[in-house]
């Protein structure tokens, strides 16, 4: 298969300046032999789009202009090709990535595939993979045909029936279990049905209608037996029931002349039918108001970089002869991102800290306190980017990484509080020094003027500022450095009597032992002030983690919510279709599904789960952390 050239990038307003703007499509899923396989060239493309996306795919029979609207979703009059022979032009699945002209700092993602019940095919079952793939890809899907939406029409879209055996929603790890296709609404796209050389009147018993009205009354449900309505009902009640919202669109004839629709791509605008430009004109008026950024469930939004990875987990699974299901590909994208999540939190911790510290700090609670804000934002990071981390393995990383990142600032700030405190001890004893090798105290009475000028050095030497938390120590190591001197100075003084030696003697060794025990009180207080700032670490995350347990409850809530209302409308139409066995089948879902939303609605966070969760992560990580249990319960009980 042919590849179209990718025009060069250019920068767009409202588009990252980082981000290639596609001038062309590029196919994403080529089809050959029977074969689908994801293009590369494609998937870098994606990787370079952080802006959510907006994904629009159009299937249909070959040959029925499905490339046309596509490209005038473009904004340009080619692009995709158009078929103008009885051979389908578009092979596989193609990608056209292009600012989206109404959302700003949104992609629209433009989805075109190989026409669908082409001749030459060997092996139908690979349209109902095209078709399963532009379904589980996009937000809007648009479903090309002709004429008219009739029996023979809905037959025509018996792929759609199929989707229950192509997609699941959840992993079913018995073989037996049975999966329900009930859930597809929860994720499935907006159906728009696009109905090409529409020669009928809008009406309905002698009243106009519109487009939706003309679609809604299509998909009523016929009574009888026989198996051509049978077929077209099960379609019926499969685009109604999997599908959230139902639009329709109808289109004129683009033009009467033959020789212009067989190139309508090249033919001016002024030889085009008034009604079908301005029907053309609604339909990408409609889209670009109206069709919805890709979003997963739990609120996951799709971006470039993520709808790169679901096309390979669902084409792996198509080709490895499984079934694409959306909870593996959501399983796929954490495993992916998440570690980038933990990057990402650490990178932001890294950043914040080396801009706002200044070492060294005076204190160590300074930089314990400039740690908590980084911390805090840095967990807020990761919990905005992380997702579906069930066995919190990618928390526990964050809180090690962090714990160590913050061990190896207190050990920089120590070590630039030993350095700076040395040089200056140095500067400031230098005629300390001095005077010792050329023995000035080596005379009656030396020993207090010995005392005199290294007293006169520790004075001066407390009056530089922020000397950092090292200062007592380095202090202390240079007056023991200054023992044997001091006790060569004491018996070397002939003005001093032994007994005055003796308590001079005393005395500095009394010193010397308050010094060690200040010594060890500042420490003790700095294994303090760490534990506190573990506490507050603790109390961060749970924080953190009820908070976004609670935003995860919410959603699953409004998904509820929206399924619920979903299925009443479907039920109400199947009383008045008077189809009373499918409303009692759906009444049996309705009722499960309130209960799980009463169940969701009453139940409040667990918060001796947030205490497992959150001891489980910090005591992985943090050294002596299992005293924060107590903490932790503390915690809890201010919040019940």
């Amino acid at each position: 298969m042919g590849e179209r050239t990718l025009h060069a990038a250019v920068p767009t307003p409202g588009y990252p300046e980082s981000e290639s703007i596609m001038m062309a499509p590029i196919c994403l899923v080529e089809n050959q032999e029977e074969q689908l396989t994801v293009n590369s060239k494609a998937l870098e493309i994606l990787d370079k789009i952080s802006q959510p996306m907006v994904v629009v795919a159009i299937v249909g029979l070959y040959r029925t202009g499905k490339s046309y609207l596509m490209n005038r979703l473009a904004g340009k009059s080619n692009g995709f090709p158009l078929g103008s022979t009885v051979q389908s032009k578009t092979k596989g699945i193609w990608m056209w990535c292009v600012p989206h002209p109404c959302k700003p700092n949104h992609t629209l993602v433009l989805l075109d595939t190989e026409g669908l019940g082409d001749v030459e095919k060997s092996n139908p079952k690979n349209d109902s993979w095209i078709f399963a793939l532009a379904v589980l890809l996009s937000s809007s899907f648009v479903y090309n045909s002709m004429s008219t939406i009739n029996h023979q029409a809905l037959e025509q879209l018996h792929y759609v029936t199929e989707l229950a055996e192509l997609i699941r929603a959840k992993s079913c790890p018995r073989p037996d279990e049975v999966e329900d296709s009930s859930e597809f609404v929860s994720f499935f796209p907006d159906f728009i049905w696009a109905v090409r050389d529409f020669t009928l009147e809008l009406k309905l018993d002698g009243h106009p209608i519109t487009e939706d009205e003309y679609l809604e009354n299509a998909l009523k449900l016929i009574p009888g037996k026989n198996p051509q309505i049978q077929n077209s009902n099960m379609c019926r009640e499969c685009i109604r029931h999997f599908f959230p919202k139902q639009k329709c669109f109808v289109f004129d004839r683009p033009t009467n002349d033959k020789q212009y629709l067989n190139h309508v791509d090249e033919v001016p605008e002024e030889n085009l039918e008034r009604h079908f430009l301005m029907q053309s004109d609604n339909f990408c008026s409609d889209i670009f108001t109206h069709a919805k950024t890709k979003t997963l469930r739990e609120g996951i939004i799709v971006t470039g970089k993520r709808l790169g990875t679901l096309v390979v987990t669902y084409v792996d699974a198509v080709n490895s002869g499984a079934v694409p299901c959306l909870e593996n590909a959501v399983t796929a994208l954490a495993q992916l991102e998440n570690p980038a999540a933990v990057q990402r939190a650490a990178d932001h911790y890294s950043q914040q800290m080396a801009q706002q510290l200044r070492l060294p700090t005076d204190t160590l609670q300074e930089l314990l306190d400039v740690h908590a804000a980084c911390e805090r934002e840095a967990i807020a990071v990761f919990m905005e980017h992380s997702f579906k981390d069930e066995n919190h393995e990618f928390q526990k990383k964050l809180v090690d990484t962090i714990e160590k990142k913050k061990e190896d600032f207190v050990l920089q700030n120590e070590e630039a509080s030993a350095k700076f405190c040395q040089a200056e001890l140095k500067r400031l004893s230098e005629h300390l020094t001095e005077s010792i090798l050329r023995g000035i105290f080596s005379v009656p009475g030396g020993h207090n003027l010995y005392l005199e000028e290294k007293k006169q050095v520790e004075r001066d030497y407390k009056l530089v500022p922020r000397k950092g938390v090292k200062a007592n120590e380095v202090l202390q190591n240079f007056l023991q450095s200054q023992v044997v001197v001091e006790e060569s100075i004491l018996q070397s003084d002939k003005a001093l009597t032994a007994g005055e030696k003796a308590i001079a003697a005393e005395r500095a060794m009394k010193e010397a032992a308050e010094k060690e025990q200040e010594l060890l009180r500042e420490k003790q207080k700095e294994q303090q002030q760490m534990m506190e700032a573990q506490e507050r670490s603790f109390r961060e995350y749970m924080a953190q983690m009820e908070k976004k347990l609670e935003e995860e409850r919410e959603n699953l809530l409004r998904e509820h919510e929206r399924l619920l209302k979903h299925k009443l409308k479907v039920q109400e139409e199947m009383l008045k279709e008077e189809f009373q066995k499918k409303s009692e089948q759906l009444n049996k879902e309705i009722n499960q599904l309130k209960e799980k939303i009463e169940s969701t609605e009453n139940e409040q966070l667990r918060f001796s789960k947030i205490l497992d969760i959150a001891s489980n992560i910090m005591v992985v990580s943090l050294p002596g952390a299992s005293k924060l249990l107590g903490v932790g319960i503390k915690y809890l009980g201010s919040r019940i």
